[in-house]
């Protein structure tokens, strides 16, 4: 068998904002001829890179899907212990509008304790001389000699009326490497532009969601309960029309044509842990391989 040179590996796995004591929030690493990007920074994406072998002080290229912090609340301490493992090559991070100002902020809450490790002799500069943010918009936004990759806006947003209306961005990206296409969809619903960025691939790393499920995890730990009836229509919006559904991973799958469909970013399953339904949901009306991933997965 053909060794692949791009090695993807579903760091974490669980959508937020609730924590999961067997899962971390939303990373990806997709290595390729040996070189290191991360794809989302939800909280435990450094401790995950431990886990697999792979020295933060590797990590020189972050992509951010948007702002939400089960995708960026690891982004700080990711960047403060590559600073303080004695990186010098500048860490670049790269998402939607408001990406620059999201770095200079996990800079600035890190630089007291920066300037404690540079007080003791341990680093001679500070985080900021080496730590960069980029705001970035759709069509190609990097390409080096392992990889291309280009954004597409989705509608992770697109339910939001009034004065937020269009002010917040939410991306998708394709990797193409030499030996294969993969795209994450970040959180979206459905989205024809998600769909014609994922045509063709052989991976598609998707947001997973179910409304009912949701809900139910909700009024079994009281949360529900809690909510006002304008926040409870207000979440019920957001999961209908901000998230994929199985129908909807299913349709984009077949439409685009992808070859294997991962089941990421997994929403909370009432009274269970297993997202084998899922997969098998899915599979009803998509061809393809289905898998639902698992934390420190590898494909």
């Amino acid at each position: 068998m053909q060794k692949l040179s791009s090695r993807l590996i579903t760091l974490g796995t669980a959508a937020g904002p609730t924590l999961r004591p067997g899962r971390a929030q939303s990373s990806n690493l997709l290595t390729v001829n040996g070189t290191h990007y991360v794809v989302d920074a939800g909280d435990g994406v450094a401790r995950r890179l431990a886990k697999v072998g792979i020295d933060v002080r590797e990590i020189g290229t972050i992509f951010i899907t948007h702002h939400h912090e089960d995708h960026t609340a690891g982004l700080g301490t990711l960047m403060s212990l590559a600073w303080f493992r004695q990186r010098t090559k500048p860490i670049e991070v790269y998402g939607p509008p408001r990406t620059e100002e999201l770095v200079k902020a996990a800079v600035q809450y890190s630089s007291i304790s920066a300037d404690l490790f540079i007080a003791d002799g341990v680093r001679t500069f500070p985080p900021a001389e080496i730590v960069f943010g980029y705001d970035v918009g759709t069509g190609v936004i990097y390409q080096d000699a392992n990889i291309k990759v280009t954004a597409a806006e989705n509608t992770h947003f697109a339910f939001h009326e009034g004065p937020v209306a269009g002010k917040y961005k939410s991306y998708s990206y394709r990797f193409e490497t030499p030996d294969r296409v993969i795209v994450f969809t970040g959180d979206t619903g459905p989205s024809d532009a998600v769909t014609e960025l994922a045509t063709g691939a052989d991976l598609l790393v998707t947001e997973t969601c179910s409304c009912e499920d949701r809900k139910q995890t909700m009024i079994n730990d009281g949360r529900w309960q809690t909510l006002t009836p304008g926040a409870q229509a207000a979440i019920i919006r957001k999961v209908t029309q901000g998230h994929m559904s199985l129908d909807a991973i299913s349709e984009m799958a077949t439409r685009a044509n992808v070859r294997t469909v991962v089941l990421s970013h997994l929403g909370p399953r009432a009274g269970s842990n297993d997202y084998t339904p899922w997969a098998e949901e899915v599979k009803k009306h998509f061809s393809g391989q289905v898998l639902a991933a698992k934390d420190l997965m590898e494909f």
